[in-house]
Order: C-alpha cells, then sequence, then structure tokens
C-alpha cells in the first residue's frame, strides 16, 4: 500500500481531543508497522501558533497553501468552528482537496464545517449531541441522526463528540487496511476498541 497522507485541518479554539486522538490513531498505526502506511500532518491558514480550547498552543506543520496533497482529511470540531465557518480560505481548502481526497473525516462539531461548503448534502451525519440542532438548522437537506458514534457515508464519515475521534480513526485504519492493523493499534494505545460495536455504515 502506498503511504497516504492525512493532513488534520487546525484552527483556533479547536477542541484538543478532537485532534490528538486521531493523530495518535494514525501515527501509531505508522510507528508500529514497518510500511508505515500513514504520513499524519497539521494544517492551518499560517504557520501561526494554534490556539486550542483550553488554552494549549500548538504548531501547524503546513498552511493551506503548501500542504502536500491529503488523501485522508480529519476536520476536527469545537467551539472553533463557529468562527472557521465564516473563514473563506479554510471552506475553499476544504471543498478543493475534499474534491479529490479519498476519505473525509469530522469529528464532533467539524461537522458543521462540511454542512457550510454544502458536502453533506443528501448525505446522514452525526455530530456532538449538544450541536445536533445547530447541524440540522445549518443542513437542511442533510439527515441528522443522534444514536450513531459514527456514520459511513463512503467518502465522507462523521463522527460524534471528542473522544469518537479515536474510534472513527480506528474504523478509517480497518477500513484501509484491515480490522487486524486496526486491532494493533487499539492494543498498542491500550483503547478498548471493538470493531463491529462501532461501525454504522449508509
Amino acid at each position: 500500500m502506498t503511504q497516504k497522507n492525512v493532513a488534520i485541518l487546525m484552527f483556533n479554539d479547536v477542541q484538543i481531543l478532537d485532534f490528538t486522538g486521531p493523530y495518535e490513531v494514525f501515527a501509531i498505526t505508522s510507528e508500529i508497522n514497518e510500511d508505515q502506511p500513514f504520513q499524519v500532518y497539521l494544517v492551518a491558514e499560517t504557520l501561526n501558533s494554534i490556539q486550542t480550547h483550553h488554552n494549549l498552543s500548538i504548531n501547524p506543520d503546513y498552511t493551506l497553501l503548501d500542504s502536500p496533497v491529503p488523501d485522508v482529511i480529519v476536520i476536527p470540531g469545537g467551539i472553533g468552528t463557529r468562527t472557521a465557518i465564516n473563514q473563506l480560505q479554510i471552506l475553499a481548502w476544504i471543498q478543493s482537496k475534499g474534491h479529490n481526497a479519498e476519505l473525509i473525516v469530522s469529528v464532533c462539531t467539524g461537522a458543521l464545517l462540511l454542512a457550510k461548503t454544502g458536502l453533506l448534502d443528501g448525505l446522514v451525519a452525526t455530530t456532538h449531541h449538544q450541536a445536533l440542532e445547530e447541524l440540522r438548522t445549518l443542513a437542511p437537506q442533510t439527515t441528522i441522526v443522534d444514536n450513531q458514534r459514527f456514520v459511513d457515508n463512503g467518502k465522507i464519515i462523521t463522527a460524534a463528540g471528542i473522544s469518537a475521534g479515536i474510534d472513527v480513526s480506528l474504523y478509517v485504519v480497518a477500513r484501509l487496511l484491515g480490522d487486524d492493523k486496526a486491532l494493533k493499534t487499539a492494543q498498542y494505545m491500550e483503547y478498548d476498541w471493538k470493531p463491529q460495536a462501532t461501525v454504522t455504515s449508509i
């Protein structure tokens, strides 16, 4: 398998576990497999440090203009999504890079950004339980569900709140590499993950 680029979108007031959970899953999968299937990196509008929700300072690896072409895009959530949905450069990047990406994964209120770009139209989606009505308002042509850890539409996968980002990332590893590789990663992380208990396909 050719190494896949995993781009994680960053913006101020991003929720910490929304992006560090997926980062850890993809990075560990590469660490413990000889073929190193993923290259994971953080992408933001500029290379200035990002101030997450709860004030952790994070340095992006690339800007939206110079990042490697992503095969997998991860869009985390957090309070900052309410500002990011009005940042045209971020929305344009999601649309342009998402067009050719193999997978687009949102975590928590990252689904709001997908909704704003119209990428959720006609699909089924979920988000953090406290943002379901907000997503329904922003995506009137999307079926919003509140009883699923994540929803797989094929190319676009949306996950519920915060820790669900770990589950959906392990699901992506399983989908791309097989359950054995995902279980190996989960075991290394000492994370209790059962493939059949978390999968929802539409």
